[in-house]
């Protein structure tokens, strides 16, 4: 999962709910101050596990050289409610969220991004109808299913968060499923920082993390796992549109190998970006880089 390099709102940004035809979404909104020349609106969909906070470092940077920006959580993920139904979360149905968040924002095409699952939903939307969209940016996301030894350890995950219970004893339910994550992955030993700043700001992120992953739907998780797993490619389709297109990644990715986002970027006639000292998360990981990769294809599409 993406861990937020930090989790404090820039001064240019809020936090509050964005309402739409499909429902309320928790977003964090930035914008440039009053006065500054205003370039666009981006809206960024996060990815499977993630949540809105996965882009805070990004605001600044962003909203710094003009752009509005939104970040959204999606439906039945951390701060934003969803239904006890595995079918609220189909693909489809998530596109048109974000076509709603799009129209709710009421500020003409917008530069949609989406993250690993979030680059999926969102190809789906572009696809489903790109007149709302002025570029598409596919953040470390593939051309179809993750690869197959992610598969395996996506398969142990939904058979797990199957086993909860559809009425009392979710959180709990919930909280056993990230016991035993952590047993898989230990989060990093407090012990082991030598500055007790950083081992203050990688305490307060690690409950963050735990907070949001019991804030998510399971059936949501569910849902969305098996898209991970059974995504067709649609390369083809996306070309087709003649929607402005960037493929960016780290260096390395665990989910999608990298020289497979090569050959999308290159089937898609796409702009290709692979950022320094970054993996699956460039967003959180190196975002002042991402940041300029970002405003050097928006500013010119």
């Amino acid at each position: 999962m993406s861990r937020p390099p930090i989790l404090t709102l820039p001064g240019c940004a809020r936090a509050y709910r964005l309402e739409t035809t499909r429902g309320t979404f928790a977003v964090h909104e930035s914008v440039p101050s009053a006065g500054s020349p205003r370039r666009g609106t981006a809206l960024l969909v996060p990815g499977f596990t993630g949540s809105k906070e996965d882009f805070i470092a990004l605001l600044q940077p962003l909203t710094g050289a003009g752009y509005r920006v939104v970040a959204v959580d999606g439906r039945g993920q951390h701060e934003t409610p969803g239904p006890w139904d595995e079918s609220a979360y189909a693909q489809s149905e998530l596109a048109l969220d974000v076509h709603a968040q799009v129209a709710a924002l009421d500020d003409g095409p917008v530069h949609l991004l989406g993250h690993s699952l979030g680059g999926l939903i969102s190809r789906a939307a572009v696809l489903l109808d790109a007149a709302p969209f002025r570029s598409f940016t596919v953040m470390s996301s593939g051309p179809a299913a993750i690869s197959e030894s992610e598969q395996g350890r996506l398969a142990l995950l939904i058979e797990a968060l199957s086993g909860i219970p559809a009425s009392e004893g979710r959180e709990s339910g919930m909280e056993a499923v990230w016991q035993a994550m952590q047993a898989i992955d230990p989060p990093e030993d407090l012990a082991e920082e030598r500055d007790a700043q950083a081992a203050e700001e990688t305490r307060v992120v690690t409950e963050f993390l735990h907070r949001r992953w019991l804030g998510n739907v399971p059936e949501q998780l569910i849902a969305t796992g098996r898209q991970l797993m059974s995504e067709p490619d649609r390369v083809a389709e996306l070309a087709g549109t003649g929607m402005p297109v960037h493929v960016i990644s780290g260096e390395r990715d665990y989910a999608w190998p990298v020289p497979l986002l090569d050959a999308m970027a290159a089937g898609l006639g796409a702009r290709r970006t692979r950022i320094k000292r970054a993996e699956h998360s460039p967003n959180a990981e190196q975002p002042e880089a991402t940041a300029r990769a970002l405003l050097e294809f928006w500013n010119t599409v």
